[in-house]
């Protein structure tokens, strides 16, 4: 992705609607420009991480009335480094839920006392824990007038860099609950794996086990889950998704411009092209329904679905088009490429494919019209 200036008309740049930075707003371009230097293969997570926190402050959160400039924000991160994208992301989902549960005030300052007993403020690093896998159940056990949490949480991401997370914790047998918590507690232990992928290497996402934790609930039992914040918050992820593809289609648009390209090499373009195109309408508008709060009408769950997709499908196509048209090249003498294309394979895994698939399928039988 070329980094462009303030320019915002379509007739100056043709494929704005394809490049997250055309017509930046100042927040996104103050982003960008703090990144530089700091992000790529490089970085250190824990420079990567300290990056988040300090951009975090300006940046819009979904629902806000800028939804469109949210996700545009984390498509740009996700074009110039998809680690950095996804690392981002849940601190800012995780700020969107303090803030939702009212925690968090609407400009941006934690309620007084509310957070103290874990010793979380404006530096805090958080990340979002509410996985669950067969064997590992945390649950939460109310202790005077605090919360303790007990046991084994899978798929932490970062657990052993971050200061807070958001924790789902079973409060019964048919109950769960999200809680903040401090992870540089004591009853705190962040496994260090196992993890050796290629991609997102630097995102360790191992199980944590938590003994006694004390933890601070928000919302009510199932709040988390229940609420809009959680749909939005996995367009969210589709909107790096999607960003993480940009450079794909841009190598293959260079690749089509070559003397020495044939017909093939415009299809490959044109197929990229226009997948991301779609994907970048659905985002648009899905951004366009929260914000106007029409997103309720058409069912938050399902637009969110429909959203991941798209989104999803269009950068599987980047990357199996990026593969064909380029061939090895770039992904044993590139290393940008490589990282790119490693990073995103993996964070796509976040989809569930025809699982996926099938509960929007689910849904229009079970609501029984559109």
């Amino acid at each position: 992705m070329t980094i462009r200036g303030s320019s915002s008309s379509v007739t100056e740049i043709p494929d704005a609607a394809l490049d997250p930075t055309a017509g930046q707003s100042p927040i996104i371009a103050h982003a960008l420009a703090s990144a530089r230097g700091r992000l790529g293969a490089e970085a250190a997570i824990g420079d990567v991480l300290n990056w988040c926190v300090e951009i975090a402050a300006d940046v819009p959160l979904a629902g806000d009335g800028r939804t469109r400039e949210l996700w545009d924000l984390l498509g740009a991160v996700a074009a110039v480094d998809v680690t950095a994208a996804r690392v981002l992301e849940p601190h800012l989902d995780a700020l969107s839920i303090l803030r939702q549960s009212g925690v968090v005030a609407a400009e941006g300052g934690v309620a007084p006392g509310a957070l103290s007993d874990i010793e979380a403020g404006e530096t805090s690093s958080w990340g979002v824990f509410a996985a669950e896998a067969p064997g590992m159940r945390v649950d939460a056990v109310p202790d005077g007038s605090a919360w303790l949490l007990t046991g084994t949480k899978p798929w932490c991401s970062l657990a052993g860099v971050l200061t807070h997370a958001l924790v789902t914790a079973w409060v019964d047998e048919s109950h769960r609950r999200i809680f903040a918590v401090d992870l540089r507690s004591s009853g705190v232990d962040a496994h260090p794996g196992p993890w050796s992928p290629h991609g997102l290497a630097d995102v360790v996402s191992a199980p944590v086990d938590f003994d006694r934790v004390r933890a601070v609930p928000l919302g009510v039992d199932d709040w988390y889950l229940e609420r809009p914040g959680f749909a939005w918050g996995g367009m969210s992820v589709a909107a790096c998704w999607w960003g993480g593809a940009l450079p794909l289609r841009d190598a293959l648009i260079a690749a089509a411009r070559s003397s020495r390209a044939d017909q093939v090499a415009l299809v490959h373009a044109g197929r990229v092209d226009a997948a991301l195109w779609a994907a970048r309408a659905c985002l648009a508008e899905a951004a366009a329904l929260v914000d106007r709060g029409d997103s309720a009408a058409v069912g938050d769950g399902l637009l969110a679905q429909r959203v991941r997709a798209v989104v999803a499908d269009a950068a599987a196509l980047a990357l199996a088009e990026s593969d064909a048209a380029l061939g090895p090249g770039p992904l044993v003498a590139d290393p940008v490429h490589a990282r790119r294309v490693a990073d995103l394979h993996l964070y796509l895994r976040q989809h569930h494919g025809l699982r996926d698939m099938a509960r929007i399928g689910r849904a229009f039988r079970e609501r029984g019209g559109r």
